[in-house]
């Protein structure tokens, strides 16, 4: 019987609401050594106010000594085994625009990037270009043609764009063309059987068209392909924990990775004040809550510490209108750790809070990886929270006799 036959099995109905507030990128390090990680150098006075009534612990998003991208970390955290269950980031880029993609679809994430006149990489997000910008080189890359292939060009926001090439007998396992650093150029696509192969050639196809059109747009004069895949078949959220679900983010790719799993997926606004009013409008309508906070990863991604410390306060001070809900079980976490100190997502643990009127507390009394280390829950994989979330809710019956 593996996980989500067990949870079949074990669930019940009740009244409880669950809330899993995602920090992206939320775990982090200390510049030096014995000092304080982002996280521990914040004033959170809300979050460990929930520390010292909850419990603390730490998740491993995929494997020990394994850094997952934000497809595998956030499956993990709604209880799907990211290596069950792997998703190309494109898939769940376009799903986050709401392209409806079919069978014969091949999802595709782009960046759009800066290249110098020998066709080497300067910088891979084509300097951060406004959304604008964005949307109107998509509609000139919308206009090329692949014989035999319908082609879409759609864009996500700022320099990401979603390219879905449509024809039967494509395959989805194909290699990203971002080599993931500047100073070398482009990789080229390559399929890693022979459907996949075919896709490589029409990307080739589509890529050498791109890049006559873009070679007048610099900074964003190309772009790179990166989680090429196919529309997997996948339980859905209410099918395994029987909970009406509902997703309250802003960025494409975590609205995707919600409709992936069939969560709704509500109108969030634009900033965390707006993303709590749609919390609250909804309450009523829904047992759990989805709720994705984007900034904590990209300041660490952009090695700014103090902008990570300042945007964890920024989110310790909305906490007080999610706790005023009086939700059943409130979980803070992180999909993955995004240290500033490595401007990249890492392998380390990721701090974990959970907070409910049932869970057994422990010593700690402020939220912080170092507190979490010593906490109750322990260090456990990712796929066992919502487990935890289940059973704090009152929403699991015993096992066995």
């Amino acid at each position: 019987m593996n996980l989500h036959d067990l949870v079949r099995k074990l669930r019940v109905k009740n009244e409880s609401k669950i809330v899993l507030l995602v920090a992206d990128g939320l775990g982090g390090l200390p510049l030096e050594p014995g000092g304080n990680t982002e996280l521990e150098t914040a004033r959170t006075p809300n979050l460990d106010l929930l520390a010292k009534r909850g419990t603390l612990g730490l998740s491993i998003p995929v494997l020990p000594g394994i850094t997952p991208g934000s497809g595998p970390g956030h499956l993990g955290l709604f209880g799907y085994d990211p290596l069950e269950f792997q998703i190309g980031r494109g898939v769940l880029e376009a799903l986050g625009i709401d392209f409806d993609l079919g069978p014969n679809d091949v999802a595709i994430r782009g960046n759009f990037c800066s290249l110098d006149e020998q066709g080497i990489i300067t910088d891979r997000r084509a300097g951060r270009i406004a959304s604008d910008i964005g949307q109107r080189l998509c509609e000139k890359l919308d206009k090329i043609t692949i014989p035999g292939v319908e082609v879409f060009v759609r864009p996500v926001k700022e320099y990401r764009l979603v390219v879905v090439f449509r024809a039967p007998g494509l395959g989805g396992n194909v290699a990203d063309t971002d080599p993931q650093k500047t100073g070398v150029a482009p990789l080229d696509p390559v399929g890693r059987d022979a459907d996949s192969q075919r896709t490589a050639e029409i990307a080739k196809a589509f890529l050498k068209q791109a890049r006559e059109v873009l070679k007048d747009d610099a900074p964003a004069n190309f772009f790179t392909m990166r989680g090429i895949d196919k529309r997997p078949a996948i339980p859905t959220f209410e099918e395994v924990y029987g909970l009406r679900a509902a997703a309250v983010a802003v960025y494409p790719m975590y609205r995707g990775l919600a409709r992936l799993v069939s969560m709704d997926v509500l109108d969030a606004g634009l900033t965390l004040a707006d993303q709590c009013s749609r919390l609250e409008q909804a309450w009523k309508d829904y047992d759990f809550f989805f709720m994705h906070y984007k900034y904590t990863d990209s300041t660490g991604e952009d090695g700014n510490f103090p902008a990570k410390v300042e945007r964890i306060e920024q989110l310790d001070a909305v906490v007080p209108r999610i706790t005023a809900l009086k939700p059943d079980v409130l979980i803070v976490t992180g999909d993955h750790s995004t240290p500033s100190k490595m401007k990249s997502h890492s392998w380390h643990p990721v701090p974990v809070l959970l907070s409910a009127a049932n869970c057994r507390t422990d010593a700690c009394t402020s939220f912080g990886e170092g507190q979490c280390l010593t906490g109750g829950l322990g260090q456990f994989e990712a796929k066992h929270l919502m487990s935890l979330a289940m059973a704090h809710a009152g929403r699991f019956d015993k096992f066995g006799a």
